[in-house]
Parts: C-alpha cells; structure tokens; sequence
C-alpha cells in the first residue's frame, strides 16, 4: 500500500510538470472531429456510415475493411490531385509547384491535424495520414470549387435546382456532396482545405472559404434548411458539417435571461406534447415562410403568437437525406456542446415529440408545417420517433433549450381548463357554421327567456 500510495503521488507530481504541460495542446480549432458513439449509431447505423466517398482517418481503408477499401476511390482521389497540380501550374505561372510542396506543407500540419481528433490514430504512420490528409483534400477541392480559371464546381448546385429534374451524374454528385458535407465521422479539419487552395493560388481572388461557404448555401437553400448565410464567428469554421451548422442558428431564440427565469415561477418542462394534444388545447400551427433577410431565416426559427395561440413553424421539406443530416448535427453538438450550442438538437427533440404519431403528422401535413414524399405518414412518424434517440438533452434547461420559453408557455395553456372549454367549444360548434348559427339562435332564445322570466317576477311583485 506504501508503493501504491507513492506510485498515485508520482503520477500527481508529473501531472503539473512543465512536460505535461506543453503536452496538453489545445486544438486549432475548438471543433472536435469525434466518432459516433455506439448507443446513438446502433439507432441507426447507416445514418452515420460513408456510402459514396471515405474521408478522414475515420474511414481510412485498413486491411480489415473490404468496404471502406471500395468507398476510397483511390483513382478518383488520384485524378484529383493532378486536377490540383495542374490548376495550381495555371494559376501560378512562374512557381514551380510539386506534389512534394504539398506533401511537406501537410507534414507540417500534421501535429496540429491530429489534434482536431478525438483519437490519436496510431496505426496510421505519418506517411499514411499526410497522404490521407492529401488525397481527401484535393478530393473535396475539385468537387466544390471551380480548380482552373472559368471552371465550374462538378456539382453545380444551383443549375441543378433551377432543372428541375436531376441526371444521373449529377444524382451521383449530389450524393457525394452529401456525404462530403453530412456526415460526423467523414471529416477532415477545414485548415487543411485552407493550406492547399492557398499553394494551389485560391487564396487570391477565388478563396476557398468564400468559395465552398457559397457552396454550403446553396446546399441549405435548394435543400430548403435556409435562406441566409450566417454570421461566420468563428470566421473558419473547423470542417464543412460544423459549416452547415453555422447556417442553423435561431435569430431570436427566446430564451429568458438568468434572472428573468430565476425570478418567475417556472414550469417544469419534461417533454413537448405532440401536435394533437396541442391543438385540443387551442393551438393552431401556421407555416412560416422562410427569407433571407427577414426574421425567418432558417428551420429553427418557431415563433409562439403574442396571444400563445398559434405556433409559427417554418416548412420541413423531408427527403432521403434529412434524417442524415439531423442526425449527424446533433452528434456535432454532443460533442461540441460548448463551441457550437445545442440549437439543433434542440429543435429535433421539439419536431420528434411534436409529430410523433401518424395524427400528428397529419395534422402538420394539412397545415404545411411538414412536407415529405414517403409513402404513408406512418413512415414518417417512426423517423420522427426515433430521431433522438440515444441523445443527451436537458429540455428543462432554458441555457441548452431555446424553445424552453416557448414549451413553457405551451404548457400552461395545456393545463388551464378554460381555454380547453374554448377550444372544444370551437372544435365542436364553430369549425361547423350550420352548428355555429344553431348554438347562436339557442344562446338568443336563452337571452330572451332569462329576460322574459325577469320580467314576468317584476310584473308580479308590483302588481
């Protein structure tokens, strides 16, 4: 017991030593790149896993992975290093660059990269992750941004939009993109991009951050996630799903300062009640239109009315990939969650109890609120039911929270009896107009009677 108690005294010294200390390096970018943990993946595992293309040390292709092997598309990623290397010759006339400049520049990252990285990644030597670091790199660059002067990105978002109608190559692109942008794990640290547009000569006229921030917007915008480019703070964001995340952000979460909510009487908030619930209670939903410069500018901006009787929400337009994306923003913000919020995740716990019956997403169908082109609203109700689950999430906390203030004030009017009479009396008599003029004619007919009787006492007692 002496040896141990001396050995833990040991190891208490070294943990305040200088060494430990210059060892303990904080990233260069506060965004941790981390792998998706087992009881959220096991939810549902393809959520999380490459189909198109593998990037980062995640999916590095070891020998134990036949399929990772195949999503590497190691020619692809060949072609686009020579798209690169001959982009950067016509770009920069006069300097000789070489794959060798790129390869030293990427070694010289290499520490910092690493640390971007919930894992040290040990059975990568340095040879292996700077040609990883490479090969993604160029590999992104030459699907998102225009490599030669007058070049269009391979992906031309925009012009697939404005189509209508999608080709097969341009299908594929876009899901390449997706799974480029989308996933958790798939990620390699923005300042790589960074390091190679800059020896490439993007970094003059053409920069890569403005560059692929457009791209993103244009991703939010024809996926209908938003209208209107963020505040870029931080200005490089730490890889391209952190990216879309920057795009939802609430404008006015309304949420109660410190004291306003220390001093008012709170109402405990366990879970939001789903839609049908609310709409016995009196509340209508309105969808709220999305614009770029208004206070709408993104999924996450619900609005309660003054009156707390309608609930503005803006459209969800549900595709083959909108799970994905929610999913993996929400793992962003587990393991992020004092760098980025948890706005996001606070939104899919709101969606996922409000629609969380075939009802309630007719309800919301009707009223334009969710729009999806899955075969039945069943279908939808299971993904929205089991969209968060696996989640770490205090939706009592008005700091983690935005929607608190707004899930509060839902729930009083849930618990006052009278507007539930109000309500029922509107659901039952005046959504009917027939019924409507029946319940006036017999309130009339009640006025007079009453009046009638007062009247006949009076005459009574006077004589």
């Amino acid at each position: 017991m002496v040896q141990l108690a001396n050995v833990l005294r040991g190891e208490l010294d070294a943990l305040h030593s200088p060494q430990a200390q210059v060892g303990d390096r904080r990233p260069p970018c506060p965004i941790i790149i981390a792998k998706v943990r087992d009881h959220t993946r096991n939810v549902d595992s393809g959520e999380y896993d490459p189909d198109h293309v593998a990037i980062g040390p995640y999916n590095y292709p070891r020998s134990d992975s036949k399929r990772i092997q195949h999503l590497a598309m190691g020619h692809d990623k060949l072609m686009s290093l020579e798209k690169v290397l001959t982009a950067a010759k016509a770009l920069r006339p006069g300097i000789t660059v070489e794959v060798d400049v790129y390869v030293n520049e990427l070694r010289c990252l290499e520490e910092s990269v690493r640390d971007c990285y919930d894992n040290t990644f040990p059975d990568m030597t340095s040879e292996q992750f700077v040609r990883m670091l490479l090969l993604d790199g160029c590999y992104i660059l030459s699907r998102l941004v225009g490599l030669q002067l007058g070049a269009q990105p391979m992906a031309d978002l925009t012009g697939t939009a404005n189509a209508g109608a999608l080709s097969a190559e341009r299908a594929e692109a876009l899901a390449v993109v997706r799974h480029v942008f989308y996933l958790a794990e798939n990620q390699i640290p923005f300042l790589v991009l960074e390091k190679i547009g800059e020896l490439t000569g993007l970094d003059g006229n053409n920069p890569v951050i403005a560059n692929i921030a457009k791209y993103a917007l244009d991703l939010m915008r024809m996926q209908k996630y938003a209208e209107a480019a963020p505040a870029m703070v931080p200005t490089v964001p730490g890889n391209l799903l952190h990216l879309l995340h920057m795009h939802l952000k609430p404008v006015a979460p309304s949420v109660s300062s410190a004291a306003t909510v220390r001093g008012a009487k709170r109402v405990t908030v366990r879970r939001w009640r789903s839609a049908t619930e609310y709409y016995f209670a009196g509340v209508m939903f309105k969808r709220r239109d999305m614009s770029e410069n208004g206070l709408t500018r993104c999924i996450l901006d619900v609005k309660l009315s003054s009156g707390s009787g309608t609930l503005e929400v803006p459209c969800l337009d549900i595709d083959a990939g909108t799970w994905r994306l929610l999913r993996n923003l929400m793992e962003l913000e587990q393991r992020n969650r004092e760098a980025v919020g948890s706005h996001v995740t606070a939104y899919c716990v709101f969606m996922s109890q409000l629609a969380c019956t075939t009802k309630d997403v007719e309800l919301l169908t009707k009223r334009r609120v969710i729009v999806h082109g899955h075969g039945n609203n069943d279908e939808v109700a299971k993904c929205f039911a089991d969209l968060c689950k696996g989640i770490m999430f205090d939706p009592n906390d008005p700091h983690c929270n935005y929607l608190w203030e707004t899930c509060s004030k839902l729930e009083k009017r849930c618990l006052s009896n009278p507007q539930r009479w109000i309500a029922w009396l509107r659901r039952k008599y005046f959504n009917n107009p027939w019924l409507a003029v029946g319940l006036l004619a017999a309130v009339i007919g009640l006025v007079c009677g009453i009046v009638q009787a007062v009247y006949s006492v009076l005459s009574y007692k006077h004589g």
